[in-house]
């Protein structure tokens, strides 16, 4: 019975000491992790960190990316209006170039487009008395008013005042180039008597739509305003700015 109770201690005692043995074990684990654990946070903030760096060019390449993409969709859209805007040109002169109408008929046209080109510019002097001298021809109106606000705006009300539009005068000063320098101005009553409807004429002998247009709007812009302006002053007028405009 001692000899058990001996053999009883001691396993016991051996139990005991495992236990210690482990519980020291893990005292140790439990304090090498506290004594280290600053030195694990370090090496994973310095991961953060580079992650987030990355993360961060990422999205600037991105933005770039969009960016470029953008630029480049509004250069094709601007280059793509540049070729319609050329093509129409290159259309319009065409068809100002190949007229089939006699010299009388030329003439007649002639006399619409610069009547009309005369009465926008006496228009816009008008409402701008102080430039008078600075904008002494059409033309000068057209260039300055793409940088000239005030000129811009008072053209656009001359505009909207005769029922025209930009791509109107653009038809008839490629007919006024064309045909300026050998056409003749006739006067209403001479029309009249050679020609009964030119807006027949016009839309039978002109296909481009932009130029047949820009000609019959000249021709109801003149039309209608027969019984404004006085015989005397018209002619006045075309005597005074015909020849500046052909020179």
């Amino acid at each position: 019975m001692v000899k058990d109770r001996t053999l009883g201690n001691h396993n016991s005692i051996r139990v005991t000491g495992d236990i210690e043995t482990r519980g020291t074990g893990c005292v140790r684990i439990i304090s090498f992790v506290k004594d280290n654990v600053g030195g694990f946070r370090q090496p994973l903030i310095l991961l953060s960190y580079r992650v987030g760096h990355k993360l961060q060019a990422l999205e600037a390449q991105f933005k770039e990316l969009d960016f470029t993409k953008d630029n480049l969709t509004q250069k094709f859209e601007h280059h793509s209006k540049t070729l319609a805007n050329q093509a129409a040109q290159d259309e319009l002169w065409t068809a100002v170039l190949s007229f089939k109408f006699t010299p009388m008929e030329l003439n007649i046209l002639y006399s619409y487009v610069i009547e009309v080109l005369i009465r926008l510019h006496t228009r816009v002097l008008e409402k701008l008395p102080d430039l008078v001298r600075g904008l002494p021809t059409l033309a000068s109106i057209l260039r300055r008013k793409v940088k000239n606000k005030r000129i811009r705006v008072v053209w656009e009300s001359v505009l909207e005042e005769h029922g025209m539009q930009e791509e109107d005068i653009t038809a008839l000063c490629t007919f006024f180039v064309a045909h300026g320098n050998k056409a003749e101005h006739y006067i209403a009553k001479v029309r009249q008597m050679y020609i009964k409807d030119v807006n027949f004429m016009i839309t039978n002998m002109v296909k481009n739509q932009a130029l047949q247009n820009g000609l019959l709007k000249a021709v109801q812009v003149i039309e209608k305003g027969k019984a404004v302006r006085a015989p005397e002053e018209q002619k006045s007028s075309l005597e005074e700015l015909i020849p500046s405009a052909k020179s």
